[in-house]
C-alpha cells in the first residue's frame, strides 16, 4: 500500500519539471503556478519546520485552521510525509496548529506550537506583528533544505481528520483513487478546481491530478463569468463540481 507523499515522489522521479498546482484568487487577483518540483520543495522546507523545529512526528495531529491554498495543500502533504495526521476538523491533542489571517485568534490554545499563514500573493509574511509565540511561516520556512531525509510513514497510520472521519495514509490514497473513478480523468489531464473547502482541495486539487499524472488549477473566490476564458486560458480538459 502507499502514502500521498508516495505519489509526489513518483511524479518527482517521472517528470519534476511538468505543472502539478496553479492557484487563482479571484477576490486578490493573485496567480501562482508550481511545477511538481517546487511543490516538493515547498513540502521538503515545510516538513523540516514541522519535523525538526516543531517536534512534530509520526501519528501526531496538524490542525490545518486553513482554507483552499496552494499552502494549505504544501502543509498537508508535509504532514503526510513525516506520518502525522492532518486534521481540516478541529481534533483533540493537536501538536501543532497552522492557522491563516482569519482564524489567527481562535488558533490560540489549540496546539502546544502554533504557525500563522498570511495567505498573502507569493507567501509574503504577516504585515503587523503577530501574537506572542505564534510563528510567521514565512519567515520561519526559508531557513529549512529544499531537500530533506524521509522515513517513509507506515500507510496504517491517521493520515486525515475531518472531524468526523478518519482516513489513514493508505485509505487516503484509496479514497482518491475512488474520486479519480468517479471523475475519469484521463492521464495527464488538468482539472478546473473551484473549491470552498480544504478537504475537496486535497483529494480533487492535489491527490487525483497525482494519480493520474496530472494538473490543477485550484480556484478560490471563483468569479464564474471568467470560467469560459480561464478555461481556454490555462487548457483545462475537466472540471470539478
Amino acid at each position: 500500500m502507499t502514502t500521498p507523499h508516495d505519489l509526489l515522489l513518483v511524479e518527482l522521479r517521472r517528470d519534476g519539471a511538468r505543472p502539478l498546482l496553479t492557484y487563482y484568487d479571484d477576490e486578490t487577483g493573485e496567480r501562482i503556478e508550481l511545477s511538481v518540483t517546487t511543490f516538493d520543495n515547498w513540502v521538503a522546507k515545510t516538513t523540516g519546520l514541522l519535523r525538526d523545529g516543531l517536534g512534530a512526528d509520526m501519528g501526531d495531529r496538524v490542525q490545518l485552521m486553513l482554507p483552499p491554498h496552494w499552502q494549505s495543500l504544501v502543509w498537508a502533504m508535509a504532514c503526510w510525509a513525516v506520518g502525522a495526521c492532518a486534521a481540516t476538523g478541529r481534533a483533540a491533542g493537536a501538536a501543532v496548529a497552522v492557522t491563516g489571517p482569519d482564524t489567527l485568534a481562535a488558533a490560540a490554545g489549540v496546539a502546544p506550537h502554533v504557525v500563522a499563514l498570511s495567505l498573502r500573493p507569493l507567501g509574503a509574511r504577516f504585515a503587523d506583528p503577530l501574537p506572542p509565540g505564534v510563528l510567521d511561516y514565512a519567515l520561519e520556512v526559508p531557513a529549512y533544505p529544499d531537500r530533506t531525509a524521509y522515513q517513509p510513514p507506515d500507510p496504517a497510520e491517521p493520515g486525515l481528520d475531518d472531524g468526523g472521519t478518519v482516513l489513514t495514509l493508505g485509505g487516503l490514497v484509496a479514497h482518491a483513487s475512488d474520486r479519480a473513478a468517479q471523475l475519469r480523468p484521463g492521464h495527464g489531464s488538468r482539472l478546473l478546481v473551484p473549491a470552498t473547502d480544504l478537504r475537496t482541495a486535497l483529494v480533487d486539487a492535489l491527490l487525483v491530478p497525482l494519480l493520474v499524472g496530472g494538473s490543477s488549477v485550484l480556484v478560490r473566490h471563483e468569479d464564474a463569468a471568467g470560467r469560459e476564458a480561464r478555461v481556454a486560458s490555462e487548457r483545462v480538459t475537466g472540471i470539478v463540481g
